[in-house]
C-alpha cells in the first residue's frame, strides 16, 4: 500500500485463513490483534468476526428443522464469547487513543 502511495489501513478478518476455519481460534486472533492495537498500531482500523447467538454452524437439509440462532453458513463464535472479545478490542482501542 505504501509503495502505491496509500496510507496502510487494514480490517482484519479473524475467521477463515487467520483461524484456519476453526471458529474458536478467532479468540486467539482477536487477542493478538488487540495487543497490536493497544501497542499503538494505527494500521488496524477494524475487525471482521464471525459471530452469532450460538456457536458453530449447521447444515441446511431438507426436512431437518433449523436451530434458532445458529449460522447456516460459516461457523461462528457464540454470543457469550463474542461480547468479551469485543470488550477486549474496545479496551485496546482506548489504550491506543491514550498514546
Amino acid at each position: 500500500m505504501e509503495k502505491a502511495g496509500l496510507t496502510p489501513r487494514l480490517m482484519v478478518d479473524f475467521s477463515h485463513a487467520n483461524s484456519h476455519k476453526q471458529y474458536e481460534k478467532q479468540l486467539e486472533v482477536g487477542r493478538d490483534v488487540a495487543g497490536q492495537v493497544a501497542r499503538g498500531d494505527i494500521r488496524i482500523i477494524g475487525a471482521m468476526i464471525e459471530s452469532h447467538l450460538l456457536g458453530g454452524n449447521q447444515s441446511l437439509l431438507p426436512g431437518k428443522p433449523l436451530v434458532y440462532g445458529q449460522s447456516i453458513t460459516d461457523a461462528c463464535l457464540p454470543w457469550e464469547d463474542s461480547v468479551p472479545l469485543l470488550e477486549t478490542l474496545a479496551e485496546a482501542a482506548r489504550q491506543r487513543r491514550m498514546q
